[in-house]
C-alpha cells in the first residue's frame, strides 16, 4: 500500500468504524475485534494504491468480505461478556445493553447484503455512490438495499410493537 498516511495514524482515524461495523454484521464482540485487526493489516499490507476518498469504504469492504469468510467458515467461538456495570445506574446501564442486544438480533434477520448496505449508509453516512464502489453493485442495487433493509426494521419493529400491546 502506498499512501501519505502511515498505519497509526490510518488505525486511529477508522478503527471504531471499522469495529462499530464488524459488531453490527457479526454481532460478536470478540470476532469483530479479529476482523477490525485483520482489515487493517489486509489493507496495509495491500499492493495497491490507498486512496484518500475512498479509505473509509475499503476498509469496511475488507471487513464485509472477512465476515462472510467467517461465516462461511462457520467457525464458532464463545463471546466473552467484557462489559462492566455502571455502578451508579446499573439499571439504566442493563436497559442500554439489552436494548443494543435487541437492535443487533434485529439487524441479524436482515439479509447480510441489505444489512452491510444499510449499516454503511446510516453508521458510517457514506453516499450511495461510495456504497456501490465499496460493495462493487450498482448504485440502483444499492438503493434497494437500503429500502429493504429499512422495510424490514419497520416490519420487525411493528411485530414486537403488536406483541406488547396483546
Amino acid at each position: 500500500m502506498t499512501s501519505v498516511i502511515g498505519f497509526e495514524e490510518l488505525y486511529r482515524r477508522y478503527s471504531a468504524d471499522v469495529y462499530r461495523f464488524a459488531l453490527y454484521l457479526s454481532a460478536n464482540a470478540s470476532l469483530a475485534e479479529d476482523i477490525t485487526s485483520e482489515t487493517f493489516v489486509r489493507a496495509w499490507t495491500s499492493p495497491s494504491t490507498l486512496r484518500p476518498a475512498t479509505v473509509k469504504g475499503y476498509l469496511l469492504a475488507i471487513a464485509r468480505n472477512l465476515f462472510i469468510e467467517e461465516k462461511r467458515r462457520g467457525a464458532r467461538r464463545a463471546e466473552l461478556d467484557e462489559s462492566l456495570p455502571d455502578r451508579h445506574d446499573l439499571v439504566r446501564h442493563t436497559e442500554m445493553r439489552d436494548a443494543a442486544r435487541r437492535a443487533i438480533k434485529e439487524l441479524q434477520t436482515i439479509a447480510e447484503g441489505d444489512r452491510t448496505a444499510l449499516l454503511m449508509r446510516v453508521m458510517h453516512e457514506m453516499s450511495h455512490h461510495e456504497i456501490s464502489i465499496a460493495l462493487g453493485i450498482s448504485l440502483a442495487a444499492v438503493k434497494a438495499r437500503i429500502f429493504r433493509a429499512r422495510l424490514r426494521l419497520t416490519e420487525i419493529r411493528e411485530a414486537l410493537e403488536w406483541k406488547i400491546l396483546k
